[in-house]
């Protein structure tokens, strides 16, 4: 149903009716006047266009109303709220922490017949992975030279997907893989929140590498480990390259 924020600004609606009615009459008498030998006709025209105007509506004067009326309303802040949407929650906070680094580009994986890089291949598995998961909060971790937190926990899934979606090899350096830093940052994310179930708090980590960079990763695993978070780490990459040359593939 249809409500307003400002319900109070309807009683400023007839202003321009008050401001008119209390308005100085303007002062018609003239004190000087020039003599002029054509003052008789110019008198009729003048009286015969006032009576006009009278009795004319004027087409602004329409639009000023309708025009104040509609100031009035969107002064008052209308707003839509339907029904209340409960929202399942499974109580799962879920981080995926994806690697960008320049490894990522090499084109060794095959998705709908056509040869694509490891970003795209990540892409195209976690983006109907992302829409399954209703109930469930999720965030989103970067990470290449350095990790960055690119969403925080958030039930808005589509974010989560845009966001992946957006993102490219570059972002965060490409020459090093910080697997240790991006642990460590789902770590500190995740470790205040409440843990209702033993798999409530989940690190989703995707990588085509080996850490070369930050911290070590079995330290951040092991903190993992005792705050009580549970990591799947999942390797990317073919087992063999398929290469188009001039002789064939």
């Amino acid at each position: 149903m249809y409500s307003f924020d400002l319900p109070w600004m309807f009683l400023l609606l007839p202003l321009p009716a008050l401001v008119y009615w209390l308005s100085k009459p303007v002062d018609t008498q003239q004190k000087q006047a020039l003599k002029v030998p054509f003052y008789q006709q110019v008198h009729e025209l003048s009286a015969q266009y006032s009576t006009q105007q009278l009795h004319t509506f004027s087409p602004f004067m329409v639009f000023a109303f309708l025009a104040w009326i509609f100031l009035i309303i969107a002064s008052a802040q209308p707003k839509w709220s339907g029904e209340a949407i409960e929202i399942p929650v499974s109580g799962r906070d879920l981080m995926l922490a994806v690697d960008i680094s320049g490894s990522m580009e090499t084109a060794d994986m095959f998705f709908a017949q056509d040869a694509v890089n490891r970003l795209t291949a990540v892409k195209s598995v976690l983006q109907p992975f992302i829409r399954q998961r209703e109930g469930d909060r999720m965030g989103l971790i970067l990470f290449a030279d350095n990790a960055y937190l690119q969403t925080p926990l958030t039930f808005d899934r589509k974010t989560i997907e845009k966001m992946l979606y957006d993102s490219f090899i570059g972002m965060a350096g490409s020459k090093a893989t910080a697997i240790g830093d991006a642990i460590g940052l789902a770590v500190k994310r995740l470790k205040d929140l409440p843990a209702d179930e033993s798999d409530s708090r989940v690190l989703i980590l995707l990588t085509d590498g080996s850490n070369n960079a930050g911290i070590d990763p079995v330290t951040a695993a092991k903190l993992a480990k005792q705050i009580g978070i549970k990591i799947y780490a999942i390797g990317f990459g073919a087992d063999e390259m398929i290469v188009r040359s001039f002789l064939g593939r």
